[in-house]
């Protein structure tokens, strides 16, 4: 009781509602935009993100992993589904099938999850992702959302509406300035003022651009939202969607390995089996409720690691009262109406700079790594081939038999898989390091019976 009394805790707590918020708040907007959902709905699926991220945040700290770390809707996740829903669009598939085939998939991969935390299987998953692989899926994760958040820089939609569509250079400008705004906050201003770079870039450049295009009202505001099941389509059956999301709900296991690793030295403990165990079945359980009501799925947000080491607040109490704010700020109609208005191209050029940073992830793993001419294959395949896959048009793929179809056009998953193989097939360490000490004890000998002719 002591410790939610104290104003300090509180003012903790707003850093945490400003971070998660940030986090959050696009996330809705774009798969609406991207399903062609009405401004009703759009806004609906925003306020129920805020109750259910809140409720997440809280479950977690007390129940599940018990550290200050964000239970949110996985960039992962949130990217394949953008990803799926251009290339569905390209390949004329309807969106209720899609939406539909990916409900199924999302409630399928909650099942395993569940399964993965009762049985206590996740430590044993956790020895596959070894540092080689997670820094390819770091490396990888960025590419795919930094191309999105370009895109919405650059005001190109999501969804259907990407045919014929053109850069809008007045949007494309304020978004760059907004950019700008918040590396410039983030790398010069005073520490106090750095942790709230993004939230003032977003603030800015929503008022000018609510100035300068002026843009009409959207949707009538509502006295209450309706929870509606299956809002993105009712279950469908598509083979090749079902597939691609359960491979990507399994992959999704690395943000949790990922961020309960990434915070044992601030906490300075050793993540448990028990850990372990209570922190997937709460993800599975909110990934169960992501798939019924039209939700990008759940895991711990591997950032949370960069606002620890910001801001220092390592207790729970400041995290579960940002959560907390957060819920309430999701039950009030007129705030979920208010966020609706956010543009897009906004939104995505402060998470374009959020998730640049995911090159430090990235390297920061491939720091583990002893990389030579002979084991740089583990990671330079999966990264090359990941990236070119990213690059080619949709329709490049529709010779593909439509069951593996849209796993083979995801460049993040057909890199992140080959990684996963590369790594766990050939002792690359062993074996670089023995091909090179052989070619340099030859090389000793060459220089030994040099030297030996030479003093004869």
């Amino acid at each position: 009781m002591k410790e939610l009394l104290k104003s300090s805790n509180w003012i903790s707590g707003l850093q945490w509602l400003f971070f998660i918020f940030t986090n959050i708040v696009v996330i809705p907007i774009t798969i609406g935009a991207a399903f062609d959902l009405s401004p009703s709905k759009i806004v609906n699926l925003l306020q129920l993100s805020f109750i259910v991220t809140g409720l997440a945040c809280i479950v977690q700290a007390f129940l599940g992993h018990k550290r200050a770390i964000m239970e949110g809707q996985s960039g992962l996740w949130w990217g394949v589904i953008l990803t799926l829903s251009t290339t569905a669009a390209a390949q004329g598939m309807p969106l209720d099938v899609l939406g539909g085939s990916l409900t199924v998939g999302v409630l399928i991969t909650s099942i395993l999850t569940l399964l993965i935390g009762i049985t206590g299987a996740g430590p044993h998953l956790a020895k596959l992702f070894k540092p080689a692989a997670m820094g390819v899926f770091m490396f990888l994760f960025g590419c795919q959302l930094i191309g999105i958040f370009l895109k919405g820089m650059l005001g190109i939609p999501f969804g259907t509406q990407t045919q014929g569509a053109q850069i809008d250079l007045g949007v494309s400008l304020l978004s760059i300035i907004t950019v700008i705004l918040i590396i410039i906050i983030s790398v010069k201003a005073p520490p106090s003022l750095r942790r709230y770079g993004l939230l003032i870039g977003i603030i800015v450049g929503w008022a000018v651009y609510a100035l300068v295009f002026n843009t009409p009202e959207s949707v009538e505001q509502a006295s209450s939202f309706r929870i509606e099941l299956f809002p993105l389509g009712k279950p469908a059956w598509d083979m090749g969607i079902i597939v691609t999301t359960v491979l990507a709900g399994l992959l999704n296991a690395s943000n949790t390995f990922g961020s309960l690793k990434g915070t044992e030295s601030m906490y300075n403990i050793v993540t448990t089996k028990s850990e372990y165990r209570a922190s997937f079945t709460i993800t599975g359980i909110f990934t169960l409720i992501a798939g019924l009501f039209g939700l990008v799925p759940y895991s711990p947000y591997v950032s949370s690691i960069g606002f620890l080491n910001q801001t220092g607040i390592y207790k729970r109490m400041p995290f579960i009262l940002g959560g907390f704010m957060f819920l309430v700020m999701g039950l009030i109609p007129p705030i979920g109406h208010f966020f609706s208005k956010l543009p897009l191209s906004i939104g995505s050029a402060a998470l374009f700079v959020s998730y640049s940073l995911l090159l430090i992830s990235s390297l920061n793993f491939f720091k583990q790594v002893e990389f030579n001419t002979l084991n740089a294959y583990r990671s330079a395949v999966p990264l090359f081939v990941g990236i070119i896959i990213m690059t080619l048009p949709a329709s490049y793929f529709v010779s593909i038999p439509s069951v593996i179809r849209p796993f083979l056009s995801s460049g993040l998953l057909v890199g992140i898989i080959l990684a996963l193989i590369l790594e766990n097939l050939f002792d690359w360490d062993r074996y670089g390091t023995t091909a090179e000490s052989k070619e340099e004890k030859k090389e000793d000998k060459v220089k030994i019976k040099s030297y030996s002719i030479e003093t004869k």
